[in-house]
């Protein structure tokens, strides 16, 4: 549980005001671009992931996608990499594909402020490509952390890239949806990604289905 100072850190660094660090803790967030994540607080990790230079994304992009949303979230959505506007305004799911995606939380109750939103990768892969297992492999520990420190009640994954990674498989989504799998003790539900469902709009009693099934999850767990 995050205290009261690191809240306050948090919400300063959210609203643009620069966060200054102890000495110790600067030494934590430089040890941490070697080996991301260690036990990183949330303002630490948000400074890591600012920094990080861990794979050649680092050089294109124009801001690092941190993730946004209630820090001691329930649901913890998890999507794939930035697209050209998230990596302008450093946050995920904005746009068309956001705007749906807020609505389909909507749907169960829920909304951009009461999840936590992040990514697969913080950086945005030129001209929107798939990215490649190394940078993946990158950002992983970013990710383990922010999973740490959220202790999602459940776990939505969106889209192909962000399910792949997460459980380690080669099948498609709709292979992997319209069923519980575990993430290390945390129930997670596989949909589609809201970008998918503007192309195809007949999916979208699918997703339905798939966030009926980890709303269902999610209150079991609360149960």
């Amino acid at each position: 549980m995050v205290h009261l100072e690191q809240k306050r850190r948090a919400y300063l660094q959210a609203m643009g005001i620069d966060v200054w660090l102890s000495r110790d803790a600067e030494q934590r967030v430089a040890e941490a671009d070697a080996e991301p994540a260690l036990d990183l607080d949330w303002p630490e990790l948000r400074q890591c992931v600012a920094s990080c230079t861990r794979c050649e994304l680092s050089a294109s992009r124009t801001n690092t996608v941190f993730g946004v949303g209630n820090q001691q979230a329930d649901w913890l959505i998890i999507g794939e990499a930035p697209g050209a506007e998230e990596d302008r305004r450093g946050e995920p799911f904005v746009g068309r594909a956001g705007q749906l995606l807020d609505q389909m939380l909507l749907a169960i109750g829920q909304s951009r402020e009461s999840v936590f939103i992040a990514n697969i990768l913080k950086c945005r892969p030129p001209h929107n490509r798939d990215p490649k297992p190394t940078e993946a492999a990158a950002c992983r520990g970013y990710l383990e952390r922010q999973i740490e420190l959220v202790q999602p009640k459940i776990i939505l994954a969106v889209g192909k890239i962000a399910a792949q990674n997460l459980l380690d498989s080669g099948d498609p989504v709709g292979r992997m949806r319209g069923r519980p799998h575990d993430l290390g003790g945390i129930p997670l539900v596989v949909t589609y990604h809201p970008a998918y469902l503007l192309r195809s709009p007949s999916q979208k009693h699918k997703s339905w289905s798939d966030l009926c099934l980890a709303k269902r999850l999610a209150d079991e767990v609360s149960a």
